[in-house]
């Protein structure tokens, strides 16, 4: 049996905060010569799991996103906390047939059980990635890079750590659900 070679783990190292007014924050941005990584673009994200939802139970995601540029195959590992950032092992490919991807995940016995949508931008500074995201349930900054870089750069954008969420949007969007059991089972931009 191979074992894999742990020195080439990749991790995500990132705060998700909830943010007001985005517009607010790209002028933080642009103030601060931030360089824009991608332009505003749609993404759809699938996540897959086993029947038994044994993926998620142990913290563990696999998803398949698709955007107007390809599609990629991400596999997440479960999430610590360390300094206020959530920190997983994180492994991705591109996807050349994103339809053919589905049909190998269910062969492998994988359903695809969430579904969800958004607006994303991405920006440099200061050695991290800052996404802005628009979803159904709101709008928030993504600030991605080692833990000393994102609290310059969240002190750079005056955004509060301490405003930080430890959920993803699946979790966000199922504590949603639960306060509003009418929401629909997937998380989907209305006009996209």
């Amino acid at each position: 049996m191979n074992t894999p070679d742990l020195s080439t783990t990749r991790y995500e190292i990132e705060i998700k905060l909830p943010v007001a007014d985005l517009g607010a924050v790209r002028e933080k941005l642009l103030a601060r010569d931030a360089r824009p990584i991608t332009d505003p673009h749609f993404e759809s994200n699938d996540l897959y799991d086993q029947a038994d939802g044994g993926l998620a139970k142990s913290g563990r995601v696999l998803r398949l996103r698709r955007t107007e540029d390809g599609a990629t195959l991400t596999f997440k590992g479960p999430a610590r906390f360390e300094n206020g950032a959530k920190t997983r092992e994180e492994r991705e490919t591109a996807v050349s047939d994103p339809n053919e991807m589905e049909r190998i995940l269910g062969a492998l016995g994988f359903e695809r059980r969430f579904r969800y949508e958004k607006r994303r931008e991405e920006w440099s500074l200061d050695e991290c990635v800052i996404a802005l995201d628009e979803t159904p349930i709101g709008t928030f900054a993504e600030v991605e890079g080692d833990p000393a870089a994102i609290r310059r750069a969240l002190q750079h954008l005056v955004l509060d750590p301490a405003d930080s969420l430890p959920y993803s949007y699946a979790e966000l969007y199922a504590r949603r659900r639960r306060e509003d059991p009418t929401l629909p089972a997937d998380m989907l931009l209305g006009d996209a």
